[in-house]
């Protein structure tokens, strides 16, 4: 199939393109730059300029995909200088995103996944109070309400994720890398509470099993392990070789994972088990955290 992956220069949209690639599909990627990260092999994929949110991909430009994957879900990190945050969420998830999936169905587009954020299924008493996930929830439901008979949508929620894409830089994973090593002086120490977390692999092959096999109009809750956020940072220190290093629970803010990144609130916990037929119907594999940690650690050690 002829494929288009939108914010596939990134790390999750990245590696799911790298995956369907692989798996024997004709991949073109997006980005708002020049092109992908030179030193990754996402280089070598088609490349199609464009920001979703300012309008670019109409139906003539996204003519001629038979699939698409939207992994450009606006989140904290997307807002630019200046821009109020809730508005900029809205206009990113709640207007742009379904107009982009208009213009898919428009074009002729036979099946769309849009990759989303795990909160709204897993913890939905976190919505009322939270910008960020009410859009996360208003982009899932605008892209399905733009889906009809011969144009299937399919949403895949992800939780905490891990994995690294070759050669592309990480603002989370090469200081978290560094901090196990010992190399940035900060106590080892997690936050209380946890979540579910998943790695890069696993997502690749849920978005793959769901643009093959996915229900139309179905929202797959995916994950794979709960951690505790200590358990989770061990893992780092275990694959740099510090396992006689422990990493302690304190009721206290990681610089390296404020408090703002954990929407549930410190001390909290998001924990849930993924259905075990959607995880057979979409093919992911589970029990696959810390060999993804491991892989993020051979990347940036």
């Amino acid at each position: 199939m002829k494929v288009l992956v939108v914010g596939g220069t990134g790390a999750l949209g990245g590696h799911a393109a790298l995956h369907l690639a692989d798996a024997g599909h004709d991949v073109t990627i997006t980005g708002r730059g020049e092109g992908a990260h030179p030193a990754t092999p996402l280089a070598d994929l088609a490349y199609l300029r464009g920001d979703y949110v300012a309008g670019d991909f109409t139906p003539d430009r996204l003519t001629g995909f038979d699939w698409v994957v939207f992994a450009a879900g606006n989140d904290p990190r997307h807002v630019p200088p200046g821009e109020d945050f809730g508005e900029w969420l809205i206009r990113a998830n709640h207007v742009a995103l379904p107009a982009f999936f208009a213009a898919a169905r428009e074009a002729g587009v036979s099946r769309a996944v849009q990759l989303g954020s795990f909160y709204a299924q897993a913890a939905p008493e976190l919505v009322a109070g939270n910008v960020y996930i009410q859009s996360r929830l208003a982009a899932c439901e605008g892209a399905h309400a733009e889906s009809r008979p011969g144009f299937d949508v399919i949403s895949v929620n992800a939780p905490f994720m891990v994995g690294t894409v070759p050669g592309l830089p990480s603002a989370i994973f090469e200081p978290y890398t560094q901090w196990a090593k010992g190399l940035i002086p900060i106590p080892a120490y997690a936050p209380t509470g946890g979540t579910n977390f998943m790695s890069f692999r696993s997502l690749s092959q849920a978005i793959e099993g769901a643009l093959e096999r996915g229900e139309p109009g179905k929202a797959y809750l995916v994950g794979d392990e709960n951690l505790s956020f200590a358990q989770y940072f061990q893992l780092f220190f275990d694959a740099v070789g510090r396992s006689d290093v422990h990493v302690e629970a304190l009721d206290q803010e990681l610089p390296l994972l404020p408090d703002v990144a954990i929407p549930q609130g410190r001390g909290n916990f998001i924990r849930y088990e993924p259905d075990t037929g959607e995880t057979a119907l979409l093919g992911y594999q589970r029990h696959d955290v810390a060999d993804a940690v491991r892989t993020v650690v051979a990347q940036f050690g």
